[in-house]
C-alpha cells in the first residue's frame, strides 16, 4: 500500500520520498513514479540509526515534509501459547515502534512550520479483537492508540493525524509473513477474496485524509463492523466467536 500512496501522492503533483527496506524496491518505485524530484531512500524502520539517517537525508533535500506516511509492517499470526518473546519483540519493533520514529523525527519540523498531516497505518486487526493474530493485533491497536493520543496533541499546531485501518487485500505483506501457516494460508483466501483493489483503497485513503478524517476504514465491509462493534458490542462478539467457529471448521 506504500507504493500505492506514493503513486497517488505523485499524480497530485507532490514529490515523493519512498523508504524501503530494500534499496532496488526504492528505486524501483520512485522511478515509476510520474513528476520529478522524488526521492529513493534505503531504510530499516526498526533501526534508530536508519530512520535519522532518512531524516537527515530528507531535511538536507528538502527541508522537511508535509506528509508522513508511516506504513512499513510485517504480518505475525499465532495464538497467545503459540508466540514467542522474539516474535512479540520483532513486531513491536517495527510495527509500533517504527511508526514511532517516523512521527518523532519528523513532527517537530511540521510543528515548527505550522502545518503537515501524519498518517499511520494501523489495521482492523488493531480493533477487531480477532483471536490468533495475537501479536499483530495487539501492535496495531498500539498504533490507533498512538495516533489517538498524537490527534489531541498536535490539534492546535496545525498537524492532522490519521490513521489508517484496512482489513483484507490483496498486498505483498505476507511476504513478511512469521507465524501459523495455517493462518498465513487463511489470510491468503482472504486477501484473494476481497473485493476490494489495492488502488481503490489508496484512493480512499487519499480522499479521506485530505477531507481530515482520522480514523480511516478504507475496505468495504469494516465500516458497518466497527460500526457493529461500537454500537453492539456483546452481538459482535457472539458474530466473531461464529466467525472464528466457521474458520476452524474449515480447516
Amino acid at each position: 500500500m506504500g507504493q500505492a500512496l506514493a503513486h497517488r501522492y505523485a499524480r497530485a503533483g507532490d514529490k515523493v520520498a519512498c523508504v524501503d527496506l530494500d534499496a532496488a524496491r526504492a528505486n524501483l518505485t520512485r522511478a515509476a513514479l510520474p513528476g520529478e524530484g522524488h526521492l529513493a531512500l534505503s531504510a530499516n524502520v526498526g533501526s534508530d540509526d536508519a530512520m535519522e539517517q532518512v531524516h537527515e537525508r530528507i531535511a538536507s533535500e528538502w527541508g522537511g515534509v508535509d506528509v508522513l506516511v508511516n506504513n512499513a509492517g510485517i504480518a505475525t499470526g499465532g495464538a497467545m501459547v503459540d508466540t514467542t518473546m522474539a516474535e512479540w519483540r520483532n513486531v513491536l519493533e517495527i510495527n509500533l515502534l517504527g511508526v514511532v520514529r517516523g512521527c518523532r523525527l519528523f513532527l517537530p519540523g511540521m510543528i515548527a512550520a505550522g502545518r503537515g498531516q501524519v498518517i499511520n497505518t494501523a489495521s482492523f486487526a488493531g480493533l477487531a479483537g480477532a483471536p490468533s493474530i495475537m501479536s499483530y493485533g495487539v501492535a496495531k491497536a498500539a498504533v490507533v492508540a498512538l495516533s489517538e493520543q498524537l490527534r489531541a496533541e498536535v490539534a492546535d499546531k496545525g498537524v492532522t493525524v490519521s490513521v489508517l485501518c484496512p482489513a483484507f487485500f490483496r498486498t505483498n505483506l505476507l511476504e513478511s509473513w512469521q507465524g501459523d501457516p495455517k493462518l498465513k494460508s487463511f489470510a491468503d483466501r482472504m486477501m484473494a477474496s476481497s473485493p476490494d483493489t489495492l488502488e481503490g483503497v489508496a484512493d480512499r485513503v487519499f480522499a479521506a485524509v485530505e477531507r481530515g478524517e482520522f480514523l480511516v476504514l478504507p475496505t468495504r465491509h469494516e465500516p458497518m463492523r466497527w460500526r457493529l462493534k461500537r454500537w453492539f458490542p456483546n452481538l459482535y462478539f457472539k458474530q466473531l466467536l461464529k466467525l472464528v467457529r466457521a474458520r476452524g471448521a474449515g480447516h
